[in-house]
């Protein structure tokens, strides 16, 4: 743990009004460490940076000098069972895996164990509003993966990441959350309870001092260290307009895999990972094939083919775009034909998702299938017709 001082030094340097990261690294690089900085005469820091940078590294200012003291405090206010800590570039516990990215944090804050900063890792993103399938397909692939000793990376949004994380908290790798705030804070403010359990049982991390709000400018700048930190990264779902696109294209950058699960021709939430697959990613069908091609087969086989039930969980996420008119909110048999999702599905599978009694489901299946919103395959599977 760095000391007081080294932890004012640090927090000075990287929140200083303008200088940014690309200043703050040409002042490390001239000068060493934080403590030189601030220690140099002003004619040597001016043939580092401008002239205005240097007046903005010896003005007070109020904001970022009362940062330290807060942090300090924050730090000691630690629990056994959730420990806090704050990393600067050269700390012997900073990920190997992050430094050699083009644009490693200068300062990470986390709570809980730290060791899973430099764990094999794979990250599981995808859509906030993921259907009832990529819900358990992230789960489960999570679960499967820490089973075999592989952390799970996300963060923490609702939809792919939430039950990324569940997963990863079910198995010995367990999950590490890099989140758009400060730690002080959670978002979105309903997975208070899951980032508890993440900081106490696997590690919550943020390259943000604590104060920081979710601005949406945040996001797209934390997904890098989703996709540096790991050797994989695994797209769940994902619409052609996604952050998760973001993501698997910074996976590309620093060198990682990137693998994507296929889904159906009908659903937007599939096309981003399709477009991936066309782009090169491996197409995965189970966890198996992520191992393999990390190379980490010989670990216990764990998993089969993902099974299709999936425990009540298929009312559509806020802001959902209906998929045809079949969905709207006017329809009687609008919450049914969301649980039906795009991809065949089986009776059982079904009435574990809606909860309803076996005779008013196939009752209420009968009557979409006599309007044509349903259709029977062989095998059983029910699947859910579309308009062209």
């Amino acid at each position: 743990m760095m000391s007081r001082d080294e932890l004012v030094a640090w927090m000075t340097l990287v929140e200083t009004p303008g200088l940014g990261r690309a200043g703050v690294r040409r002042l490390l690089a001239a000068f060493g460490s934080p403590e030189l900085v601030f220690a140099a005469d002003d004619s040597a820091l001016r043939s580092v940076v401008a002239p205005e940078l240097v007046r903005a590294l010896r003005t007070p200012d109020a904001r970022r000098d009362a940062l330290p003291a807060a942090t300090w405090r924050w730090l000691e206010a630690a629990s056994g069972n959730a420990p806090r800590h704050v990393l600067a570039l050269g700390d012997p516990h900073y990920p190997a895996l992050l430094l050699q990215t083009a644009d490693p944090p200068l300062l990470m804050y986390a709570i809980g164990r730290l060791q899973l900063l430099s764990a094999n890792s794979v990250a599981i993103v995808g859509s906030r509003n993921a259907t009832p399938q990529g819900i358990d397909n992230a789960r489960t692939f999570a679960r499967q993966l820490s089973a075999h000793r592989l952390t799970i990376v996300s963060g923490l949004a609702l939809g792919v990441d939430g039950a990324a994380h569940e997963g990863g908290l079910a198995g010995p790798g367990s999950t590490v959350a890099f989140v758009g705030t400060g730690l002080d804070q959670v978002y979105p403010r309903g997975h208070a309870e899951l980032a508890r359990r993440i900081a106490e049982h696997g590690l919550m991390a943020s390259e943000y001092p604590l104060g920081m709000e979710a601005l949406s400018t945040n996001f797209p700048r934390r997904n890098r260290l989703i996709a540096g930190i790991s050797q994989g990264t695994l797209v769940v779902e994902a619409a052609l307009q996604s952050g998760s696109l973001i993501t698997a294209r910074l996976a590309l950058e620093a060198g990682r895999d990137v693998f994507a699960i296929p889904g159906s021709i009908h659903s937007a939430q599939t096309r981003g990972c399709h477009l991936l697959i066309q782009q090169g990613a491996r197409l995965v069908e189970t966890s198996d094939d992520i191992l393999q091609e990390l190379r980490l087969a010989d670990a216990p086989k764990a998993n089969a083919k993902l099974a299709v039930a999936q425990p009540s969980l298929f009312a559509s996420m806020p802001g959902e775009p209906a998929l045809d008119a079949e969905v709207s909110g006017t329809d009687p048999d609008a919450a049914l034909l969301r649980a039906l999702g795009d991809d065949p599905v089986t009776f059982d599978a079904l009435f574990a998702r809606t909860g309803l009694p076996s005779d008013i489901l196939a009752a209420r299946l009968l009557e979409l299938e006599l309007r044509g919103a349903v259709q029977r395959l062989p095998g059983g599977l029910l699947q859910r017709r579309h308009t062209a």
